[in-house]
């Protein structure tokens, strides 16, 4: 049924007919009433007031049809109206669901984006670090060719170089003493091995005599006082050989360690020296070129990379100069207390002064080893 045949239905008993206003207020109960009722089929509306007559009943099947158009939701303000008058709106299952799957759709999007923001942040980092290493391979390949040119000028003659004539003197008179060192080192080392090859034929010998005077009784006297006496050297020996290899391990230290060390400065040292004279070669070479604005940005730059050069130089110079200074000092006092080590231990060997060889090892305190100590146990030979 139309809207036009509803407005011409009589709405109360006397055949009245009610104002504008009353109409639209019949329209809205209508649509209330059709949204929250449990079945608009066996519902009838009270057109004159909640206590009107029977007269003004209308059954609600014959106006279905005409406001089919108010089954949508509630506007904000009925929605109040219908909440104020104590009718409850039941929730929609296709509202719920459609809100729940706009919710899935938005957290999808969010997790989507997190994922796309977490693999941009991994790649800026990736190209970042990818930057920074072509960085230094540039600043490497520069440096290396600068000093490269610089080192094959001096070779051929064409190019300057910084010397410091008596820090070059010194330099070269530690790399004479190491060679002269690591001789006497390399000497002791054979004598040790030699001497010790003795002591431990001294030693058989000694086991020899020892034996064959329990078996030839004519000579028993005399094969006892040879293996005393190989026993008393060789006793003597290993006390030698104590003393001898305290001083090669302290000959050792000193070549192998404090030199060693001192010469690794001067190597860091000959090669700052090697990249200042380079820069500073090439900052030459921009200044005798035109001046303009952008040969005038090179050589501003070129003159920042001298100075630091310059200060790394200098200050790898005075390391230098500090350590031949300590090493000196340190080699001295080392030298001085081996040197009377074995003398002292040398003739009171030769001297057949066992006392005089043990109280040198007193002296410089020196502990000897057990028989058998350099052996493994039989534990580390299984």
């Amino acid at each position: 049924m139309s809207k036009a045949a509803t407005m011409e239905i009589p709405i109360n008993g006397n055949g009245d007919s009610r104002t504008l206003a009353e109409d639209d207020g019949l329209e809205q109960d209508l649509q209330q009433v059709m949204v929250s009722g449990p079945n608009l089929n066996e519902t009838s509306i009270v057109s004159g007031g909640y206590g009107g007559t029977a007269e003004g009943i209308i059954p609600t099947s014959s106006i279905k049809g005409a406001f089919s158009r108010f089954r949508s939701a509630p506007s904000g303000t009925s929605h109040l109206r219908m909440k104020s008058r104590g009718i409850r709106i039941a929730p929609s299952h296709t509202a719920a669901s459609r809100i729940a799957s706009q919710s899935e759709d938005i957290a999808g999007s969010d997790m989507h984006h997190s994922d796309s923001s977490q693999s941009m942040s991994a790649d800026q980092a990736a190209r970042g670090i990818a930057v920074e290493k072509f960085d230094v391979m540039k600043k490497w390949g520069l440096n290396t060719y600068k000093c490269t040119k610089q080192m094959l000028s001096e070779r051929f003659g064409r190019g300057s170089r910084t010397v410091d004539l008596e820090l070059e003197a010194q330099i070269e008179v530690l790399r004479d003493t190491k060679r002269k060192y690591e001789n006497v080192l390399r000497l002791a080392r054979a004598l040790t091995n030699h001497f010790y090859s003795m002591v431990q034929t001294q030693h058989a010998l000694g086991d020899t005599f020892a034996d064959l005077s329990q078996k030839s009784p004519e000579l028993r006297d005399e094969f006892g006082y040879n293996a005393e006496t190989q026993k008393l050297l060789c006793k003597n020996g290993e006390t030698l050989l104590g003393a001898i290899n305290f001083f090669v391990a302290s000959i050792n230290t000193l070549v192998n360690k404090t030199m060693e060390d001192t010469l690794m400065t001067i190597k860091m040292y000959e090669n700052a020296r090697l990249e200042y004279d380079a820069y500073r070669a090439d900052l030459e070479e921009l200044s005798l070129g035109p001046r303009d604005a952008v040969t005038m940005a090179r050589i501003e730059a070129a003159q920042q990379q001298y100075q630091a050069q310059k200060d790394k130089y200098e200050r790898l110079r005075s390391d230098v100069t500090i350590k031949l200074k300590f090493l000196e000092e340190n080699k001295v006092k080392v030298m001085h207390k081996q040197l009377l080590l074995f003398h002292n231990a040398i003739s009171a060997y030769f001297a057949g002064n066992q006392q005089q060889l043990e109280q040198t090892l007193k002296q410089f305190n020196i502990k000897m080893k057990p028989p058998g100590a350099d052996k493994p146990s039989w534990l580390e030979d299984q």
